[in-house]
């Protein structure tokens, strides 16, 4: 179990490190983070990666079934943050092939290459680390995850205002 606790950390920690790649390369607006957390992590990432992970497939399905289970994952949390907060953590409305501004065309296309390259050439390297990760450290991790979680989803729960979120911490 700790070894799922670890890849969820470590894609959503490259999660986090992606979206400010991005928005500085693309000179975005808001170039705070647009995720759930305080910590410099994306669940969506390691959730997507965690659902890549489980799609039995290898070679060049890959791309094609990692790109959709990400997306899945991206549209089911999109989701539920308007459900639950009334919140968009982004929105593609203006984009080509988007669903209801949660998903979209390009960036499932993105998402399908990023997850087969992430398999072939990170995934190595997340496991390593993940079995090497001492229980004292994975504890002390899941803690402050956890406090991290409790804190943003009631500050969401109360406020409503991913706005502040980004900027009260």
């Amino acid at each position: 179990m700790a070894q799922v606790l670890w890849c969820f950390w470590i894609y959503s920690f490259f999660g986090w490190a992606l979206e400010r790649f991005f928005a500085a390369l693309t000179g975005a607006e808001e170039q705070r983070r647009r995720c759930l957390l305080v910590l410099p992590l994306c669940p969506v990432y390691g959730l997507g990666m965690l659902a890549v992970l489980a799609v039995p497939v290898q070679g060049w399905a890959l791309p094609v079934w990692g790109g959709a289970a990400a997306t899945a994952v991206e549209y089911a949390f999109h989701w539920a943050g308007e459900a639950l907060f009334g919140v968009r953590f982004w929105d593609y409305g203006g984009v080509f092939g988007n669903v209801r501004g949660r998903v979209c065309l390009p960036f499932s296309a993105a998402w399908g290459m990023l997850t087969a390259c992430a398999v072939r050439w990170v995934q190595p390297w997340v496991e390593l680390i993940a079995a090497g990760a001492p229980f004292g450290v994975t504890y002390a991790g899941l803690l402050v995850f956890t406090a991290d979680l409790v804190c943003s989803v009631r500050f969401l729960w109360v406020t409503g205002s991913l706005r502040e979120l980004r900027y009260v911490f």
